[in-house]
């Protein structure tokens, strides 16, 4: 069973997800975040996706922290495209002296993911806010090239920005959160048509284009 709540970092998630008798493990779809993940007493970050991600293994309880877009590879110390579509130890990034104290930590407190939170609190920075501009506006849908012009950003050096920052470029970030908010306004039962035009895509085909690049299926099979 799948459960979140908003962290005190501000634009952060944290969530939990226990096992449940019943079909395999659903897809983790892109979003645009990354994350810090505890599982079976070890520490791990889930990168940038690009494509839905399928876990694999035995079903296992997990705790994590979703950042907010853009945030975590300042707090982690690497930049986002070296971890686009990965899933890596903690230990492969920072010292191993300080993963093996954060891991007893975080073992031996009553709830991980309140753990993995302060972990967080304790070592993140404060967010640049050009870049949450950016991400806000992309999320509401504003195009690339004039959220650019706005912020003052020409165009190859918000490719750098972005990649550092998300894991890929502000195109591709765009087209990202735009599934987002289909895939929202989908689930509450508007007609794909409207959905596609409500969000931005230039009809229903346009959608479902999208929805096979970067989760592998079908709309209709993704809500049921």
């Amino acid at each position: 069973m799948y459960q979140e709540r908003p962290s005190r970092l501000a634009g952060a998630v944290v969530w939990t997800n226990t096992p449940v008798p019943g079909p395999g493990a659903l897809p983790v779809l892109p979003d645009g975040c990354m994350d810090l993940l505890w599982s079976d007493g070890g520490l791990l970050v889930a990168g940038p996706d690009t494509h839905a991600h399928v876990p694999d293994g035995p079903p296992a309880t997990w705790a994590g922290i979703r950042f907010f877009p853009g945030t975590a590879p300042t707090l982690l110390g690497v930049p986002a495209h070296e971890l686009r579509d990965r899933r890596v130890e903690l230990a492969d990034l920072w010292p191993a002296a300080e993963v093996r104290r954060l891991t007893g930590r975080i073992a031996r407190a009553d709830h991980p993911a309140e753990a993995l939170e302060k972990v967080a609190l304790e070592r993140a920075t404060p967010p640049d806010p050009e870049l949450r501009r950016l991400v806000t506006a992309l999320a509401d849908g504003r195009p690339v090239s004039a959220t650019a012009d706005e912020l003052g950003l020409g165009a190859r050096r918000l490719h750098r920005r972005s990649l550092t920052a998300f894991g890929y470029g502000p195109k591709t970030l765009a087209r990202i959160l735009r599934l987002q908010r289909a895939l929202h306004l989908a689930r509450t039962g508007m007609p794909y048509a409207d959905t596609a035009a409500r969000t931005g895509y230039a009809d229903q085909a346009h959608l479902s284009r999208d929805v096979r690049e970067f989760t592998g299926t079908t709309l209709s099979d993704l809500l049921r």
